[in-house]
């Protein structure tokens, strides 16, 4: 797993400011996934405290563990628990959690399981681990631009090591980080996401960060969806 000062030197506010996009994926996904005010959430790997905070706006109780307390320094609301995640187990209670949500974490483990394992023990019976993580399949090129990456994922390890942890009802999709091709029902949906399509297909690799728009329609994510 990453050092302490993987989040505070790669997630500084200066070179990456805080944005919209968090409350964006949060509200989308309580959507989707019918999350009720007043659940219990934990993020692990929660980072600078963007996510899990986004949660809490939305009145629910918002939990976060990290081996870096960078979010305290911006979130003092989020209930934080320094963990090393690589060499301890989280220090909260078993079958306590409604929702469990990481994003871009479980990449950066050479044994991934563990962190699986960890979840399954802290989620209630019923509740839903929700799990972003890089598609293998369309960032091969430039996983490893992150040094800390450990294990790429596609679709199908993806689905695989939740199953061999236990969960149930695995759903795994491609995802992208554009809200505007959330929402099929829009009536732009189909015009962008053709757009989106051309932008990876046709757009050189070198031009990748040249804006959101061109790295987000190349480097598209898992978005798994599981229950206990």
């Amino acid at each position: 797993m990453t050092n302490n000062n993987y989040v505070s030197t790669i997630y500084n506010i200066i070179d990456k400011p805080f944005g919209e996009y968090p409350g964006k994926l949060i509200r989308y996904l309580i959507k989707t996934q019918k999350i009720k005010r007043g659940s219990k959430i934990l993020e692990i790997g929660c980072g600078r405290g963007d996510f899990i905070n986004e949660f809490i706006k939305s009145q629910m109780d918002g939990y976060g563990v990290d081996q870096s307390s960078e979010c305290k320094n911006y979130f003092s609301n989020i209930l934080f628990s320094k963990v090393d995640l690589l060499n301890e187990n989280i220090p909260l209670e078993n079958n306590f959690f409604d929702v469990i949500f990481s994003k871009s974490l479980i990449e950066h483990f050479y044994y991934p399981e563990k962190i699986m394992n960890e979840a399954y023990r802290l989620l209630k019976p019923g509740g839903i681990i929700i799990t972003l993580t890089p598609d293998w399949e369309f960032i091969y090129k430039s996983f490893y631009e992150d040094y800390t990456h450990r294990t790429p994922f596609t679709s199908v390890s993806l689905k695989d090591i939740h199953s061999i942890c236990n969960f149930r009802e695995i759903e795994v999709k491609k995802f992208k980080q554009l809200p505007l091709l959330w929402d099929k029902s829009k009536f732009y949906y189909y015009p962008l996401e053709i757009l989106s399509f051309l932008t990876r297909i046709l757009i050189p690799e070198k031009l990748r960060m040249r804006n959101k728009w061109i790295r987000f329609s190349k480097e598209i994510m898992l978005l798994s969806i599981a229950k206990k």
